[in-house]
This record gives C-alpha cells, structure tokens and sequence, in this order.
C-alpha cells in the first residue's frame, strides 16, 4: 500500500458556503477582498457614496435571505462516500445566524443536534418504595446510601474542546480494535479504544467484537473491518485470506449488541468514528499489535505508534484489556466515563426486552440483583470447590487439569487457603447466610444474574430453601421473547446488566468486570447500593460456629457498613479504575451538574 500520505483522499469533499456564493455573486466583492488592488486603488474605490451603495445592497441582500431562507442540496453526496458526515441541511436562518452556526463548531460540546448527555445516560428505573410494617434489619438492608451530593459532571476543559474541531474530521489514519472476551471485557476495550483514537488523533473503525471459545457464543466468520462493496471479488478473497489465520475468528457485529448510532452521536465531538475503512487503506497483510504492555501511559501509546499511523494510515490493536493506565490525565478519565456511561447503549431489541424484564421485576416491588458466579468455567478458573459434592469437584478438578491455562493466580495455593484468602466465589450454602446476615428478609425478591450454575437446580436449591423468590430471565421472559438472544451470551449478559441496574440493591458473589462496571454504573447514576462482600473478613466468621444468629448479623453488618456504594473516591488507592470509582473525575458536588 502507498504511504496514505501520499494518497489523495476520496472521501472528503468540500462543499462552499451558501455564505461564499452569496458574497462572490456581489459585483463589489471584490473591492472589499481582492488582493490585487492597493491601498491607493481603494482610498479611491471606497468613497463614502460607494461605502453607502455597498451598505444599503448588503442590507437588502442579507434581508432577502432571512425571508426566503437556504436549503442548499443536501442529498448530493461522493459516491465513494464511506461514513462521511452527512450534508448539512440550512433551516431559514440570516447570513449572521449562518456565520454564528460556523463558529460555534470550534466547541463541539455544544453543536447543535447532538443529544444532551442527560438524555443519553443509560438510566435504570426509578428505585421502587419500601412500603408495609418492616423491621430495623430489613429497613437499613432496603435503605440507600448518602450520595453526599454528587452528580455527572463531564466538564472538558477548552484546550480539549478546541482540539476536538480538529481530532473529530480526522479522515487520513485509521485505528482498528478487536475487543475480545466476554460481554464487560469487550466493553472495557471498547472503552479505551476511544481513549487511545483520541490519543493518537485517529478516527475509529467501530470496534470488532471476538467472543472467546470459553463463553460459548455461536458465531460466523465474517469480514466487519472492510467494506468489500467497493472491492472486487478477488481483492475481498486475498484480504480474507490474509487476515484469516492471525486472529479474526468468533467474530460478532458491534450492532448485535450496542446502539452504534447512538455510539456514533455522542462521542461525535471526541473522536471521528466510522462503520468500515476507506478501500484507500487495503493492505495485502496487516500486522496486528497484541503484544502491548500492561498500564501504559499516553506518552507510550504516542511514542510507540504514532509513526507507524501516520506512515501506514492504520493499526490494528488487540488485546487491550486491562493495558492502557488507569491513571490518565482528567480529560481522558471524563471520557472514559462517557464513553462507559453514555455512548455504550444496547442495541434497541435488547435494551427494550432488558426494560420489560425489569419492569416485571419492579412492578412486585424492591427487588435484589445477585450476580451469582457459580458457573463451570469460575469454578474451573478459580481454583476452588464448588460445595456440591465430591463428584462435581472431580469434574471440575478434570477440566482444570485439562486447560490449565484457565486458572488464574496463586498457583502454589490449595482450595481452602484460596477460599479463606478471598479468592472465590461465595457458594449456594454461604450466600443466602450472608443475605440474612444483611437483614434481607425471606420475602425479598431476588433476580438471579450469570450464565447457567453448575450443577444445575441443585446449585441453587439452598438460596431458593430460604428465599423462595428467586427469578432469572428464563423464568420473566413469556412466549419466546428470549429466544432470538439464545446461545448469544453476549446478548444474554446484557439483559443482565440492564435488570441488574435497576433493582434496589445490587451484590456480587465474587469479584469480576460486570460487579466493578455494574458498581461505577450504580454509583454514576446517583450512589445505588450496591454492596461488596468482604470475603477476607467474612469467612473466619462464617466458620465460627460459636456466634448466635443475631451475633453472626450484627458483625457481618458491621464488616460491611463502608460497602455499601456510597461516594468513594477513586484517588484514594491507585490504579482504580474511573468506570468503577467516578469520584472525582466524572461527578462533583456543590455545583450545576454539566451534560
């Protein structure tokens, strides 16, 4: 491929001003611009009869238009046009009101037609009232935290603004993302591809989705990069071809899962985002960066990859999670919080049965999220026993030996030291103790969160002994309104997460991406509770048998009265991420709340 340097690009078309033709049509034009003239030549041309004939046409020129109004042609577009912004239709406006429009562009925060940041948040239902005779346990377990007086805040400051003109008509280089693993991983790298587009003042190909083998999505091969319309049939084989065997394989369509419109829209005034790349950006090959470093700053990022960008026109990234800093500079921070929080909507079959879904559970009342870990692949990965029983616990240890490579941290650890340092899941037996403990009454209606338990029926049988009302999507979705999400585990994860945001209160079993998205979501849309169990301290109470029942609650509430999602700052411990803490950096208090 030639340097994209030396490429002159079709995609970018200029379109004049009606303002430019309105003034080149005037005859004395040019005895206000012309170059060519002295300033002898227009001593003389502009004596105060002709200052006075220039005015008054001017007048009735500029009257004339704010009566008839401009609607230039705005169907007329390149017909190599790939994702090009589309024409601007002029409602009837005067020629000031036109030149006002233009230079308000230099802030793209506030460009007209783009959706106030309110209005895209992805919002949970109103929390629902607790209402009837409850005891003290039950009302403090049902009761919000303070949120202290925070709110979104997403304020750029005007050396952002003014380089986002620029960065958001980029149309030279290209950055490519293949965001892999599960449904909150994948939007984890979505989220720092546009950190890093920004960084490197590159437009983003909307991002390719590879699920990993382990979360068991059904998927094609298929070419999401390229748009092969404008190619040949050979050229669409030789690149498949060429691309195949690195690493695109499990691939699934952003728009299967996200708004990308909507993606699109919002982030509009940060980063140039397109569908597909430009045929003037074909290689035969494409070397694909994988090996990228964890915690990288934007000095990396600019130092490593800005050469090769500006030379080739292009860089695929993979692999990004978890690799670029947590610690970046607070304009960048801001939009990861808008990227997480607004830009990333489901799609519209999916966010709207996750809304009747929630809706069904709201209606009854308060109801719990647990997002319950209990699946094969945890128990395989974490190293521990799933409390079902010797025969499962060879099962697991069976597929444990088979892909070892699953298993994550503290290799040299036994299961029982691992469950007693932290490291695993809270089981069917000690989750509904730790629901007591809390104060949760018997009645509470919990919705269950997570893929199939191990074990089946079996695995849940103790929750569902002491809380009878226990829920998951199968059992709210009527008439097979689940099924053209099934075997999409993506899919399936994301009615997860929109029910999840909207009960009263949210819990994790265990650590993971959808408890610290599902935290930073919550506290961004106004400090919900949600509540981290500690592990570390709980377990030795747990295994003490000596504590009465009221004894036993009382400390486990105690343990966990700063766990409760209320206002934690992110800069309090290093390295948290800004998608789970959003204090400071994306809310503040004691002042107007900026969308």
């Amino acid at each position: 491929m030639a340097k994209s340097r030396n490429i002159r690009n079709p995609f970018f078309t200029l379109t004049s001003s009606p303002v430019y033709h309105l003034l080149s049509a005037s005859p004395f034009t040019s005895l206000l611009f012309s170059p060519k003239k002295s300033p002898r030549n227009h001593n003389k041309l502009l004596t105060p009869p002709a200052l006075c004939l220039i005015s008054l046409i001017v007048s009735f020129t500029l009257l004339g238009v704010s009566i008839l109004g401009f609607t230039p042609n705005s169907q007329a577009s390149h017909p190599c046009s790939i994702n090009s912004p589309p024409s601007l239709s002029f409602p009837s406006m005067s020629i000031s009101s036109m030149l006002l429009t233009s230079l308000s562009s230099v802030a793209p925060k506030n460009v007209e037609g783009e959706p106030r940041m309110a209005k895209s948040l992805m919002a949970p239902l109103p929390l629902h009232p607790v209402t009837g005779n409850v005891s003290k346990e039950e009302k403090e377990f049902w009761e919000q935290p303070d949120g202290e007086g925070y709110k979104p805040c997403l304020d750029f400051n005007l050396k952002y603004r003014k380089a986002s003109a620029r960065i958001s008509k980029e149309r030279r280089r290209f950055l490519v993302v293949v965001a892999s693993g599960g449904l909150n991983q994948q939007r984890n790298q979505i989220v720092d591809a546009v950190v890093i587009a920004r960084i490197l003042e590159a437009a983003l190909v909307v991002p390719v989705l590879q699920v990993n083998p382990i979360w068991g999505d059904e998927r094609a091969l298929i070419s999401l990069i390229f748009d092969h319309s404008v190619l040949n049939s050979d050229e669409s084989k030789r690149y498949e071809l060429s691309l195949d065997p690195v690493c695109f394989q499990n691939f699934s369509e952003f728009s299967e899962i996200f708004d990308v419109e909507h993606f699109k829209r919002v982030l509009r005034a940060d980063v140039r985002i397109v569908s597909s790349l430009p045929s003037t950006h074909l290689m035969s090959r494409q070397s694909i960066e994988n090996q990228i470093p964890y915690g990288v700053s934007p000095y990396w990022i600019r130092a490593r990859f800005s050469r090769l960008l500006n030379e080739e026109g292009l860089l695929i990234l993979k692999a990004l999670d978890s690799k670029l800093s947590k610690n970046l500079p607070p304009d960048l921070q801001k939009l990861r919080c808008k990227v997480a929080f607004h830009a990333l909507r489901f799609a519209a079959p999916i966010q709207d049965l996750g809304n009747m879904l929630s809706k069904r559970m709201w209606i009854e009342g308060p109801y719990i999220a647990l997002h319950l870990r209990l699946e094969k692949d945890i128990w395989v990965r974490s190293g521990c026993l799933s409390s079902l029983g010797p025969e499962y616990d060879k099962i697991i240890a069976k597929s444990r030996e088979s892909q070892t490579e699953y298993l994550t941290g503290r290799l040299n650890m036994n299961p029982i030291r691992r469950r007693l340092a932290g490291l695993c899941p809270l089981s069917a037996l000690e989750i509904p103790r730790f629901l007591k403990a809390l104060g949760a009454p018997s009645t509470a209606r919990i919705y269950i969160a997570g893929g199939e338990p191990f074990g089946g029926s079996l695995a849940l049988q103790p929750l569902v002994a002491e809380f009878p009302n226990v829920m998951t999507k199968e059992i709210l979705a009527k008439g097979g309104e689940l099924t053209p999400f099934m075997n999409k585990a993506s899919a399936l994860a994301a009615i997860d997460y929109i029910i999840s945001l909207s009960s009263n209160v949210f819990i994790p079993s265990h650590g993971g991406n959808f408890g610290r998205v599902m935290q930073g979501h919550r506290a961004y849309a106004g400090h919900k509770k949600h509540i981290r169990p500690n592990k570390r301290a709980m377990l030795p109470v747990f295994e003490n048998s000596t504590f009465s029942s009221d004894e036993f609650g009382r400390i486990i509430r105690m343990l966990h009265r700063k766990s409760q999602g209320q206002p934690e700052p992110r800069t309090n411990k290093r390295d948290r991420d800004v998608i789970a803490y959003p204090v400071p950096e994306c809310m503040c208090k004691h002042r107007t709340p900026i969308f």
